[in-house]
């Protein structure tokens, strides 16, 4: 019986070789053509990696580390080829992507919480967490993540006539791949629209936050907008009737114009369609 995944969506980065440090792109080379993680099965295998973590070693251990707290090598890696046919690869980064986590809730988690939590071990696992990421090569992970939804925003990157549908049921995946230079100009052309329409708060941060995630790659890579283990959620029906990349689209095209009526037609759809999703998570 197949492991359900995670209700994570993703997005990541996958980057040419020539951008990583020359004593690691042997390893990545390797583990790229011979065992790639799949996007059916990459999220069961962070959630497990994140578990045996926990099985051993102190309450401050990160996933991708020995038992001692030093760093494995990377092992956990996602594969594309480019539209050249070079090889492109998306390092999972468990280790920097759960030091950012530790940060993000000992930086908003209230005391009581942290403390029943991590109790006399958040200012060391504060600390650790701080040195994971100021030693992160490049600056950034490869992948961001989102539980139970997909960021509006995120949308943005993407036009409609490019997503990918494979597999049924248990394997099925709803993905795009996009060059990053593509990328950049739509993120750049909706941040500017929506900081003149919306001001500084709720989507132009978002739009800024993954402008700057973005600038730190490479720019021959790809860029992956994944649904993860959300179209567990989704019947066929549901996503054939899934029409949020083109209504982000006519929103932007709509602030152009400008259209009022079409942006309150496009937000009205979209907020159908994924707060059927968000019910499904209060039911859990």
């Amino acid at each position: 019986m197949r492991v359900p995944r995670p209700f994570v969506a993703y997005l990541r980065v996958y980057e040419p070789l020539s951008a990583f440090p020359p004593a690691s792109r042997d390893r990545l080379r390797h583990m790229a053509e011979n065992s790639p993680l799949d996007r059916a099965d990459v999220g069961v295998h962070e959630q497990l990696m994140w578990l045996k973590s926990q099985e051993v070693g102190a309450a401050t251990r990160l996933p991708g580390e020995r038992p001692d707290g030093s760093p494995l090598p990377t092992r956990d890696v996602m594969a594309v080829r480019a539209e050249s046919g070079e090889l492109l690869v998306c390092p999972l980064d468990l280790r920097a992507r759960s030091a950012a986590a530790v940060v993000g809730f000992l930086s908003t988690a209230a005391n009581p919480l942290r403390e029943a939590t991590l109790g006399e071990s958040a200012d060391r696992l504060r600390h650790k967490a701080g040195t994971v990421l100021a030693d992160m090569p490049g600056g950034a992970v490869h992948v961001v993540s989102t539980t139970w939804t997909v960021p509006l925003p995120w949308f943005v990157l993407v036009q409609p006539s490019e997503r990918v549908v494979t597999g049924e049921g248990a394997t099925r995946t709803v993905y795009w791949l996009i060059p990053m230079r593509t990328a950049r100009k739509r993120v750049q052309r909706a941040f500017e629209l929506a900081e003149a329409t919306f001001g500084e708060s709720g989507p132009t941060k978002v739009l800024q936050d993954t402008g700057r995630w973005l600038a730190h790659f490479h720019e021959d890579s790809m860029v992956e907008l994944d649904y993860g283990g959300l179209v567990q959620l989704m019947a066929d029906d549901d996503i054939d009737a899934d029409t949020s990349a083109e209504d982000v689209n006519a929103i932007l095209d709509a602030i152009e114009q400008p259209d009022p009526g079409a942006v309150a037609e496009r937000f009205e759809r979209l907020r159908e369609f994924w707060s059927e999703l968000a019910v499904r998570e209060r039911m859990q």
